[in-house]
């Protein structure tokens, strides 16, 4: 993650005797981005942020904007952990401890939370929901495509952040009688069906669409070898039809995790030589990217059209 920008109070600024009115100019000029009512950052660094960062600024803007503590939960907390979450214009979230059912206002979604048993964590400075309650909360109140993709992503050490992996019993033990029994079967799905192999959020977000969709499950991180030995792990492999699938997001061409030394453009040709290796094997292979996750019925057009089988006809449920 990139380092995030200094947040410009406009309490501050006015006791340095600057006036809204030039506030207001820099805005508009782009020198300034405003992030919330009274709070600000410069514009270059904020451009310069991936739009989960920028959430993430949001976060802590809010936060400065409250006189009393307060706790962040769901996507927020989630955000705080750098635990990957699907979408890209979330309110912020917090939890109340008046139970009259919560309320938003300013961008802030508030829910409320029994005082008995709540834990929070203090972590970058703000107060938060712990791990397992983060992802708890994600898997009970998305949609089981997306909950899958914080669940995968705990079941894996996070070495970037130095976090240890969490189990499946640990998150289950987690349930607790915080959730309505409706949540309580949300959470088991999704714990149920995450997989630690899962490589990003979005081989997470495509698996689960898969499922949704009544394909067959795929074999994971499959090696492949053809006559001269190793060719490459696939991302998806379906045995019967003998079809890889590959996600391309783009951190393999980014992140200094995946690119281990070489530029883009190599990552790209060795993935254009993998790629035919694979073919040579007598493989076929079908890749998407993240618009055709975000697009609806895109993946499952495109696992048809190369022949993935499902498990239940497409009239089904």
């Amino acid at each position: 993650m990139n380092e995030l920008p200094r947040l410009i109070l406009t309490r501050e600024h006015m006791q340095q005797g600057v006036t809204p009115k030039e506030l207001a100019h820099r805005c508009r000029s782009g020198a300034l981005v405003r992030v919330r009512q009274g709070i600000y950052v410069d514009g270059n660094a904020w451009r310069a942020l991936k739009f989960w960062e920028q959430y993430r600024v949001r976060v802590s803007a809010a936060a400065e904007a409250f006189s009393a503590p307060t706790i962040f939960a769901w996507h927020s907390a989630a955000s705080v952990w750098a635990i990957p979450t699907i979408g890209l214009r979330h309110p912020v979230h917090a939890l109340t401890l008046q139970n009259d059912g919560g309320r938003s206002r300013s961008g802030v979604v508030r829910h409320y939370a029994p005082p008995a048993g709540l834990k929070a964590v203090r972590r970058e400075g703000l107060l938060v929901t712990g791990r397992v309650r983060t992802v708890l909360d994600l898997a009970a109140f998305t949609p089981f495509a997306e909950a899958v993709v914080p669940v995968d992503h705990v079941l894996k050490p996070d070495k970037v952040h130095g976090l240890p992996a969490l189990t499946k019993d640990a998150l289950l033990a987690g349930i607790d009688g915080h959730y309505s029994g409706a949540a309580v079967r949300r959470i088991r799905a999704a714990v149920e069906f995450a997989d630690p192999r899962s490589g990003s959020a979005g081989e997470s977000f495509s698996r689960a669409l898969m499922w949704v969709a009544g394909f067959q499950p795929p074999d994971l991180q499959r090696e492949i070898r053809d006559a001269s030995g190793f060719a490459g792990f696939t991302d998806f492999y379906w045995d019967g039809v003998r079809v890889a699938g590959e996600f391309d997001g783009i951190e393999k061409y980014l992140k200094p995790e995946h690119l281990r030394g070489r530029t883009a453009s190599q990552v790209v040709v060795e993935e254009k030589l993998r790629e035919d290796r694979i073919r040579a094997a007598g493989n076929g292979i079908v890749r998407w990217v993240w618009a055709d996750l975000m697009a609806a019925g895109q993946l499952e057009r495109k696992l048809a059209a190369a022949g993935v089988p499902r498990r239940r006809p497409r009239s089904a449920g």
